[in-house]
């Protein structure tokens, strides 16, 4: 039973933390907008705030891609999960850890999952599994 829930957990799971880095990328594109992004990180101190802003906000728009369509998982985690811990030293450190007073909580959630989604190999659906199962030498032989 736990084995056939598994690929299934795996895809709602890449698909909700996916869905969330999207959309906090695409607010800071569409919503705050780069320059306003840029200024938000200058004032939390955040080094080279005019190269940090559009370049987190790529990766939480094509990591939450990556995560939702399963590829490049590791990668994709990895940077998720180094753009959380930016956010608890540069943002959400100072306020503790409850996410109610602007805490890491939440945070510290989102780098955990993009660890754990990022190196359980995605489940069902995952782009990385189709191409790894393309590229076997037993799929070959098949």
């Amino acid at each position: 039973m736990i084995g056939q829930a598994r690929p299934v957990v795996l895809l709602l799971a890449r698909i909700a933390i996916g869905v969330i880095f999207l959309v906090h990328g695409y607010q800071k594109f569409a919503t705050m907008g780069i320059a306003g992004t840029t200024k938000f990180f200058e004032s939390a101190g955040i080094p080279l705030a005019s190269v940090a802003a559009p370049a987190v906000a790529v990766l939480e728009v094509a990591g939450g891609l990556a995560l939702i369509l399963g590829a490049a998982l590791p990668i994709a985690g990895t940077l998720l999960a180094l753009d959380m811990v930016g956010a608890i030293v540069f943002v959400h450190g100072a306020s503790g850890f409850s996410a109610g007073e602007g805490g890491y909580e939440f945070v510290l959630a989102l780098a955990a999952a993009s660890l754990a989604v990022g190196f359980t190999g995605g489940g069902a659906l995952a782009l990385d599994n189709v191409l790894a199962r393309r590229r076997s030498p037993e799929s070959a032989l098949a």
